[in-house]
């Protein structure tokens, strides 16, 4: 499955309603680092879609999740299970890393 795109009204109950852990990639449009890692991450969603679902949230156009999470650099990405925190990464990674960061984390 496809990474989903979020926005602040909708993240509460994507996160709430997932039976997978959910990966959020907090990026924006201006950030390199996260225009790079965009298509490794799409690449894992749909490889590890058994696994995690991946949401995308732009902090630009939704910065009330972002302060909420206390998200301060991008990319940031973020594991939540059950409805929390699970794992945090800030920074750009390859897609092996990404891979690998997930199944740690979940």
């Amino acid at each position: 499955m496809a990474a989903v795109n979020v926005t602040d009204d909708e993240f509460d109950s994507v996160i709430a309603n997932s039976e997978l852990p959910v990966v959020v990639d907090f990026w924006a449009e201006w950030c390199g680092p996260c225009k790079q890692m965009s298509p490794h991450l799409e690449a894992v969603s749909v490889e590890m879609s058994d696994k995690v679902k991946v949401a995308k949230i732009n902090v630009d156009e939704n910065p009330m999740v972002a302060s909420k999470y206390g998200v301060r650099g991008m990319p940031t990405l973020m594991v939540f299970k059950d409805g929390k925190v699970a794992a945090t990464h800030l920074g750009a990674m390859s897609k092996q890393a990404i891979a690998d960061w997930i199944k740690q984390s979940v």
